[in-house]
């Protein structure tokens, strides 16, 4: 009598559940010394750089052929202008949510923690040893961050048919949390997203969150 065999299958999404790719916005403009990016509500508001234009055609070359539901995108322009390709492509027209901006880094932001990181500030190493923004004067707390970016993911799947793929260009600190209460991970493991690269959620019917892929890459080296 022969036996059944049971070959090891590749991943199958879940039944009912839906996928968010989290896409990092485009390499924004450089930073200056003595000067600050435009703000919209305190927060740096810079436009792509050259070279975020090209990742952003990237990622609509890479995603534009997925059966997307929806596009979203934050109130900072950089989100936008990457999302716009894809948006063309896919003729998906963008949805602000204003719960998932990046992280506010009170009196460096406006392009200052650019510049602190570049001239290996303590302040930053103070951060990163603490992993807690808020370590940062008039930073946003851990804990609004936390309740605020879930609030932002919980708005873009309300609504969504079961199964639904929906794509999100977002900013590091934000992808970072999302992953961090994703995998119950320590804060400050996903804070490293590529300009450009991919990440993806998966929500199941039950409300866990599972992660399954994070920083793809390489369409952004083709």
């Amino acid at each position: 009598m022969s036996k059944r065999h049971y070959p090891q299958e590749d991943y199958s999404r879940p039944a009912g559940s839906i996928e968010v790719v989290l896409i990092r916005h485009g390499a924004s403009q450089a930073a200056v010394d003595g000067q600050t990016f435009e703000l919209l509500e305190g927060q740096a508001d810079p436009a792509l750089a050259a070279a975020g234009e090209r990742q952003a055609l990237a990622v609509a070359a890479h995603l534009g052929g997925e059966p997307l539901a929806g596009l979203f995108v934050t109130p900072l322009r950089r989100t936008a202008q990457t999302a716009a390709p894809l948006a063309e492509r896919t003729g998906l027209a963008p949805v602000v949510v204003p719960e998932l901006r990046e992280v506010h880094l009170g009196e460096l932001d406006g392009g200052a923690f650019r510049i602190a990181v570049a001239r290996r500030d303590p302040r930053i190493a103070e951060v990163f040893a603490a992993q807690r923004w808020d370590v940062i004067p008039g930073a946003e707390t851990m804990e609004a961050f936390e309740r605020r970016t879930r609030a932002g993911l919980q708005r873009i799947v309300a609504g969504l048919q079961p199964g639904a793929t929906v794509a999100a260009v977002l900013h590091g600190g934000v992808i970072g949390e999302l992953c961090r209460q994703a995998s119950g991970s320590r804060p400050f493991a996903f804070v490293h997203a590529d300009n450009g690269s991919l990440t993806r959620l998966v929500l199941l019917p039950d409300g866990r969150w599972w992660m399954r892929s994070f920083n793809e890459a390489a369409h952004l080296r083709v």
